[in-house]
């Protein structure tokens, strides 16, 4: 039996890999910190704050795994530094309270294209997250890069309402994927035995780790 801990359970790929989770047998208890509270789930343990560090804060009780949904976009994060609050300083406060609480496992959702040395200021975020999650020694650090995602927001993000149809249309890890292809996937990498050390997940491997556990 397994214990978890998710953060960005609300969102695009959180939400389908809640539900994973919460339905599977093999997992004991889901810690799910967030800003606002949850919709109630059986194995669900939902502390909430408006401030996502003081949420993460009251997790006590230990866990095994750890999945890091967190993601916005600047335009929806309001600036370069609400951004960087969202997709580095709380991914990584996320990697240091599983780590507190024992975990040895944490998958997260990067980027395609992340790159700590990127000109691009979406993509250098990405990748200075993914080196601080690696430089925090994990014993299994798995990085999901996946594409373009597609999926039902609640609030539509106008580039990926623009550009979805042609990402859909293009080869290998290019290729537009599903919200919820990528949290099967991660599903499946948390749920089998895989080599220690960083393994980086791009869209095309998403997809077929994906395929291969919905048979």
């Amino acid at each position: 039996m397994s214990r978890v801990l998710i953060t960005g359970a609300s969102g695009l790929v959180g939400g389908h890999l809640l539900r994973l989770l919460n339905d599977e047998p093999r997992i004991e208890t889901i810690v799910a910190p967030s800003r606002r509270p949850l919709a109630p789930m059986k194995k669900m343990f939902n502390p909430h704050d408006p401030q996502l560090t003081d949420a993460l804060a009251q997790a006590t009780e230990p866990v095994d795994i750890v999945f890091c949904c967190l993601g916005t976009t600047r335009r929806e994060a309001g600036s370069k530094e609400a951004f960087v609050h969202a997709d580095f300083t709380l991914v990584v406060d996320t990697g240091l309270t599983g780590l507190r609480l024992g975990a040895t496992h944490m998958l997260v959702v990067s980027a395609m294209g992340a790159n700590a040395h990127s000109p691009f200021f979406y993509n250098r975020v990405k990748g200075e997250m993914e080196e601080t999650l690696r430089a925090q020694g994990w014993p299994r650090l798995t990085i999901a890069r996946p594409s373009m995602l597609l999926g039902h927001r609640n609030k539509k993000r106008f580039n990926e309402s623009l550009f979805a149809p042609l990402f859909s249309l293009l080869p290998g890890k290019w290729k537009a994927i599903h919200a919820r292809d990528v949290a099967l996937a991660m599903f499946q990498d948390a749920m089998t035995g895989g080599k220690p050390g960083v393994t980086i997940l791009e869209s095309a491997e998403l997809r077929e780790k994906a395929q291969l556990a919905a048979r």
